[in-house]
């Protein structure tokens, strides 16, 4: 399954030629969609700014200073449309998107998927999730990992949760904020990046193709339930 940002990655290459592939992506990615719209409308903008012609009849070195002077800075405006746009759009595209940076921290702690039904002992787990300034109530289920791991510079709880689904990995972010949920299909996994209001946001995946999102959605709210924040 292609994932956001190899779809946002072909789309800016060449726009006006996705091939079936990316096109299949964005029937079922609202955000991949909204964004080839903007896309394919700043390519349009783009074309017309930057048809600047010279006055009908005119040769350049007859033109006066004024004439230059008007089409210097029609064709300066247009390029500079061109780079505050583009500049926009790139910034859209994550460079590495979060969600791939939580998918490559899991290839770091293979043994944290295993399925068991012993739980961390909770002074453990009160200790990892400290430096978020959180805890969990039982409400969560069963945490069968816990560690505090190094994340984009930042100390981050990274927890594992028994589920009838198997085992959904949990990563809370505070330091990473996003401005609505994203789901994610990536090297084997797939999740959720869910906002949390003013505590950044929190990571939740499971392993596999097979992997239920729905459940992977029911595990975060689930979570987020369960969590007080302590000062």
């Amino acid at each position: 399954m292609m994932d956001c940002a190899h779809y946002r990655r072909q789309m800016l290459a060449d726009p006006k030629n996705a091939g079936e592939q990316l096109r299949e992506h964005t029937l079922g990615c609202p955000d991949c969609n909204q964004f080839t719209e903007r896309l394919l409308r700043f390519e349009s903008r783009l074309e017309r700014a930057l048809r600047v012609t010279a006055p009908a009849g005119a040769r350049v070195r007859a033109l006066r200073p004024a004439a230059l002077r008007t089409g210097g800075l029609a064709l300066a405006a247009s390029v500079l449309l061109a780079v505050v746009v583009a500049g926009a759009l790139w910034l859209a595209v994550p460079h590495p998107s979060l969600a791939a940076d939580v998918v490559t921290h899991m290839a770091d702690e293979p043994q944290a998927w295993r399925s068991t039904d012993v739980a961390v002992p909770p002074p453990d787990l009160n200790l990892v999730l400290r430096d978020s300034h959180l805890r969990l109530t039982g409400g969560a289920g069963v945490v069968s990992y816990a560690a505090s791991c190094r994340f984009r510079g930042n100390r981050v709880p990274h927890l594992v949760v028994q589920t009838g689904a198997g085992p959904i990995t949990v990563m809370v972010l505070v330091h990473e904020s996003v401005r609505q949920p994203v789901q994610f299909a990536e090297a084997g996994y797939r999740g959720v990046i869910v906002p949390v209001a003013g505590h950044g946001s929190m990571a939740v995946l499971g392993r596999g193709p097979s992997t239920d999102i729905g459940a992977v959605q029911r595990i975060a709210a689930r979570v987020l339930d369960s969590i007080t924040w302590i000062p």
